[in-house]
């Protein structure tokens, strides 16, 4: 198997990263059979989700 197959394309891994965004779901329904990109930027954007940097809204 050639290293290029391996190797993900980096406009790829942003196309993957932007879905994650956009289709954010809690942990438990994300699917194991989604890609590993996918997972680890949901993972961040709940890590943002409790930054204590973030506004909350009070309302």
């Amino acid at each position: 198997m050639s290293k290029g197959v391996l190797e993900m394309d980096l406009i790829e891994e942003f196309q993957l990263r932007r879905w994650a965004r956009e289709n954010y779901v809690p942990p438990e329904q994300r699917k194991e059979t989604w890609h590993p990109v996918i997972h680890d930027e949901m993972s961040k954007k709940d890590t943002e989700k409790y930054s204590p940097n973030q506004r909350r809204n009070s309302n």
